[in-house]
């Protein structure tokens, strides 16, 4: 029996190419579908903007560093209560 009518290396290339292709679209589609999926569990992140009982994160992030810049003594408690009072009326 002779095996030697084939594609010869052309058909092993092909195959090496064809499988690599293969198990990158497989890769792909899982990692899609994870995603997918895990976004369908979070729907709140696909609102523009939070509800309004909940803060912002940028305003609550602006009131923590105020307040650890109060705590390192970098304003007093004048000024503390100022700006925490205007960036509370801006929300």
């Amino acid at each position: 029996m002779w095996y030697d009518g084939g594609w010869g290396w052309g058909g092993w290339l092909a195959m090496t190419v064809f499988m690599v292709l293969l198990w990158a679209l497989i890769i792909t589609g899982v990692i899609a579908l994870v995603r997918y999926l895990a976004g369908a569990r979070h729907p709140q992140q696909l609102r523009s903007q939070p509800p309004s009982d909940e803060p912002r994160w940028g305003s609550r992030r602006a009131e923590d560093l105020l307040a650890e810049r109060f705590a390192r003594g970098e304003v007093d408690e004048d000024e503390f209560k100022r700006r925490l009072a205007l960036l509370r009326e801006h929300r």
